[in-house]
């Protein structure tokens, strides 16, 4: 079938696999079909890169467990993959030359995005452009907002403007906690949203939604950042996820998966844009 919007999505922090996006997909699916669209309409493309960091988190893990008593498993292997994933990805200040051995998970986890990309426009669309749309959950709204700027400030001549990010028409972050990465930066700039470069008809209708459940702490509104991040950030939405016990403690930050009324404001969100 023809497709009429393309969906990227970026996973965080905590252990994942492959199939991370399947039941956030299940669910968006069913609630675009029940808006009367076909979900067949919708090319989905994820991004997974946990397996870039996991295995040196997880030999550590072992080994530390294995050699002393130590209590809240649990939570510490969760705070190890949290802190890890954000030392391990780390870019060097504006100005300084990338490369070398601080740099190569940036990179490695960067080369992931735009394979996907390609996969995304070659594959499932047939090298056709739609309006594209980047569901980032976590720490994944850092690593993609990082890969936009990349992409608009030095943008690779050699692949198409959809492989670009020129047609992202549609941003929505959840759990997303950009704000902690911003106050080492002397001037915090976010990315241009919507892109110049987006066609006229899509520009009028863009949106970046902010999406975070109050209990999660490392969710955050973005608009208070400063002046520019208001003016780009179209909303920053509370929303409850979670059942009765996990929606109103700190596990609300991975609950956002499988949470039928997220589902359910993603597919709003979606269709909003199938209708341009």
């Amino acid at each position: 079938m023809k497709k009429e919007l393309a969906v990227l999505v970026i996973h965080g922090i905590g252990r994942q696999d492959e199939n991370f996006a399947d039941e956030l997909k299940e669910g968006v699916s069913a609630e675009l079909e029940r808006l009367g669209r076909d979900p067949e309409s919708v090319a989905w493309q994820t991004i997974f890169w946990d397996d870039i960091l996991s295995p040196a988190q997880d030999a550590y893990l072992q080994s530390a467990f294995d050699s002393n008593e130590l209590r809240a498993k649990r939570t510490r292997s969760f705070l190890l993959s949290a802190l890890g994933d954000a030392a391990s990805y780390r870019q060097l200040p504006s100005g300084r030359k990338r490369g070398g051995e601080e740099n190569i998970t940036y990179r490695r986890v960067h080369a992931r995005i735009s394979r996907a990309l390609t996969d995304l426009y070659q594959q499932q669309l047939g090298a056709r452009p739609v309006p594209l749309v980047g569901l980032a959950h976590s720490f994944g709204g850092h690593i993609l907002s990082n890969y936009i700027w990349d992409a608009q400030r030095q943008p690779n001549q050699r692949l198409s403007a959809f492989e670009r990010m020129n047609w992202l028409s549609g941003l929505v972050t959840f759990g997303c906690n950009i704000p902690l990465f911003t106050f080492a930066c002397l001037d915090v700039i976010p990315i241009q949203f919507p892109p110049s470069r987006l066609p006229a008809r899509l520009k009028q209708h863009a949106q970046w939604l902010n999406l975070f459940d109050p209990d999660d702490l490392l969710a955050w509104p973005l608009k208070p950042i400063n002046a520019a991040y208001a003016k780009v950030v179209s909303h920053d939405e509370e929303i409850n996820v979670g059942g009765l016990v996990s929606g109103a403690t700190p596990a609300s930050h991975l609950a956002y998966w499988q949470d039928a009324a997220f589902a359910s404001r993603v597919a709003d969100f979606l269709n909003s844009l199938i209708k341009h």
